[in-house]
């Protein structure tokens, strides 16, 4: 069993129905920085454990969103498991979901019902679409997100097709939101006394991530077309293909375009009246990005590192995520963190990149596996006795 939590979120307890990313995001991060978590999943295990791939039999995603919780096992479909959610709800301080909306009232435990129970509870529910409008009732995962937001019609090259971001980046922003309401939710009854709905839509999470392209669209009716590696407002900016390999340099602004020109050794350019404007320099982007990737052909990445280093342009190798992982950097950030797991062994997990200095994330727990802290959720925290955890179990509900 864990130690006694500590963290600005010791004291606070989460009770996390939640599945797949978003949801289990949010609640790891509570849970990282001091929360009592508890998840609920169904005895064969959530959707997620079944999705390769697999380290020693157990999918590795459940090692990215549940270190620091408890895992109980409970078959909401069982006719004992109202009674036992209740009574959770009860123990809780804030509830997570994301089943579609509508789903927990169906389940009996709608917010209505979980103030009945607790009145100052905190119910954080994260959906595709949110609790209100048109499409509140429509199913959404990540890729469904990205393209009904906006987000999918953004990326890609300008005459390619729309294309996905490389990652979960729908579902990771919205785990990231939920956490930040359910702060705010939790600050305000620290004042009030009140609790309150947290209404978190994946929809609403990747349109406000829009920027610039959205508010052209706002202020200037403007359609910004999809620019590939570019910046979209300032020239030169993107990947140039070096001798060994890509490297993206900005340069776009006035003061880096003429540094880079100097360790181009190309002076005249940054003197040529076409390109002494940002509006210049876009409009003549394909002529300075073949004169900068020719010039890149000619070194390694490596070299144009130290150049651009010493000139003071921004610069990245484009990494793999192997080499990213192995960076000096990640290290000392501590954003790749170890956990011991009593029959997996050491775990290697991205770090919370939240630093604070007083109150940093810890990891106390491993990912735990379907039920693994059954004894001490319904025995200790739920006060049943062994007799009745042993029925539960024989009856299939847990």
């Amino acid at each position: 069993m864990a130690n006694a939590t500590t963290g600005p979120l010791a004291g606070v307890k989460v009770l996390d129905l939640s599945r797949f990313i978003a949801g289990p995001l949010c609640a790891q991060i509570l849970a990282d920085f001091g929360a009592e978590v508890v998840k609920i999943e169904r005895p064969a295990g959530e959707d997620s454990r079944h999705h390769g791939p697999y380290y020693r039999d157990e999918s590795i995603y459940m090692f990215l969103y549940h270190r620091n919780k408890y895992d109980a096992s409970l078959d909401t479909r069982h006719p004992e498991a109202l009674g036992i959610l209740e009574r959770l709800i009860e123990w809780a301080d804030v509830v997570v979901e994301n089943y579609r909306p509508g789903t927990i009232e169906k389940m009996g435990i709608g917010y209505e019902r979980m103030k009945e129970l607790n009145p100052d509870i905190i119910l954080v529910s994260i959906s595709g679409f949110g609790q209100t409008g048109p499409d509140s009732r429509r199913a959404l995962f990540d890729a469904i997100s990205q393209a009904s937001s906006g987000l999918m019609s953004m990326t890609g090259e300008p005459d390619g097709k729309p294309t996905l971001s490389g990652t979960y980046i729908a579902d990771y922003t919205t785990g990231y939101q939920g956490a930040i309401g359910a702060l705010m939710a939790i600050l305000h009854r620290e004042r009030t006394g009140e609790g309150q709905l947290v209404d978190i839509a994946s929809f609403d999470t990747m349109f406000s991530a829009l920027g610039i392209r959205l508010m052209s669209e706002l202020m200037l009716g403007q359609d910004m077309p999809r620019s590939g590696s570019r910046d979209l407002l300032t020239a030169p900016v993107n990947v140039y293909e070096a001798a060994d390999g890509p490297i993206y340099v900005q340069a776009g602004t006035a003061s880096l375009f003429p540094k880079l020109c100097e360790v181009m050794k190309r002076p005249e350019l940054a003197d040529d009246p076409r390109f002494a404007t940002v509006e210049g320099r876009m409009a003549h982007q394909e002529y300075l990005e073949g004169e900068i990737g020719a010039w890149a052909a000619t070194l390694t990445t490596d070299e144009i590192a130290r150049l651009l280093d010493d000139a003071g342009v921004p610069y990245a190798k484009v990494a793999t995520v192997a080499e990213v992982a192995r960076s000096p950097q990640i290290a000392a950030r501590d954003m790749i963190v170890e956990s011991e797991h009593p029959e997996l062994g050491t775990i290697r997990m991205p770090g919370n990149p939240v630093k604070l200095e007083k109150t940093p994330p810890t990891v106390r727990k491993a990912p735990p596996r379907v039920g693994e802290d059954n004894e001490y959720v319904y025995r200790t925290i739920l006060g049943m006795s062994g007799e009745d955890v042993d029925r539960l179990h024989q009856a299939g509900a847990i």
